[in-house]
């Protein structure tokens, strides 16, 4: 009943962008928190950023400055503004949309992939 499904990955030159959505049903999405998870294989997922029901936002300290989250909750989804692209950022990134207190209420994408090369 709950989706989240990304689009927008591929493959892209250093120094390009790329925007990165989110479609989200079957949930109250205005009621929860959202976020970019990012993995590349062998390292660990990461928290890429973040944005809370009030619109605070949090980044790693390695995509600041660069990537910018945001929320449409008239359409229901999420949105990763990527610029300024690295070979480091590429992973396959992941959507999450959670309610902090509630660890039932924790649903996550299947993920899209974002190759960074030239």
């Amino acid at each position: 009943q709950v989706q989240l499904v990304e689009s927008g990955g591929g493959l892209v030159q250093p120094g390009g962008s790329l925007r990165l959505s989110c479609a989200v049903s079957g949930i109250d999405f205005s009621s929860y928190v959202v976020a970019w998870h990012r993995q590349a294989p062998p390292k660990q997922r990461e928290l890429v950023a973040s944005m809370t029901t009030r619109g605070l936002t949090t980044y790693a300290d390695s995509v600041k400055g660069r990537f910018t989250i945001s929320r449409d909750n008239t359409e229901n989804t999420i949105y990763l503004q990527m610029i300024g692209l690295t070979p480091e950022d590429t992973a396959v990134y992941y959507c999450r949309a959670f309610i902090p207190t509630i660890r039932q209420s924790d649903f996550w994408g299947q993920g899209t992939r974002v190759t960074v090369s030239s």
